[in-house]
């Protein structure tokens, strides 16, 4: 199956987008075709809805992440949390892809898609603070958002990169997950639009 990992956080030295990396490999191993995109390498421009030349349908990587997330069976999402909600750039990123100039939103590449989130939060009691963003796929696109996800804080790594042993069982656990709802759900012959 195809699998699109995306990281969504700025910080050079992010928790989520350690997740994303760790999940990417472990969906490659299991012979997974897998685009692995990371907002710091590859940036988006600001959402300001222009059509045409010099607006951010406009930027080359729109297309990249458009395509990349309407081609895949399934899209994990490594979203950092600040202030009890998502980091901008989950936000700036499902802006941009929710539609296209060419079909004016109606078809954006987001619908019908298993997600599946991997959060990286500053305290333990931030656990939920995914949910809004999770009912706003779910609502506008779609979407069969995974009920398996990480969350996880500074205290969940052992070094850099490397997750403890709870942290690593989880998201193995996680993605395992994510492959199943992809499977069960790939081949649907529905195609949902915005119906309001």
């Amino acid at each position: 199956m195809k699998f699109t990992v995306i990281a969504t956080s700025f910080d050079p030295d992010s928790r989520s987008a350690w997740l994303c990396a760790l999940a990417a490999r472990q969906l490659a191993a299991q012979g997974h075709d897998v685009t692995h995109l990371d907002l710091r390498d590859t940036p988006l421009p600001t959402f300001d809805n222009v059509q045409g030349p010099g607006g951010c349908y406009d930027h080359p990587n729109a297309a990249r992440y458009h395509r990349a997330i309407a081609d895949a069976d399934g899209v994990l999402l490594g979203v950092p949390v600040y202030n009890w909600g998502l980091g901008s750039g989950a936000k700036a990123l499902v802006e941009l892809t929710g539609s296209s100039d060419d079909l004016r939103g109606l078809h954006g590449a987001w619908f019908d898609k298993p997600v599946t989130f991997l959060v990286s939060g500053g305290l333990d009691h931030g656990y939920l603070s995914h949910g809004a963003f999770a009912f706003g796929l779910m609502v506008d696109f779609r979407c069969v958002v995974n009920p398996h996800f990480v969350y996880a804080t500074s205290a969940h790594w052992d070094a850099p990169e490397v997750p403890g042993t709870w942290l690593a069982e989880r998201l193995e656990r996680t993605v395992d997950r994510a492959t199943d709802l992809a499977a069960r759900l790939r081949g649907r012959e529905y195609r949902s639009a915005w119906e309001i």
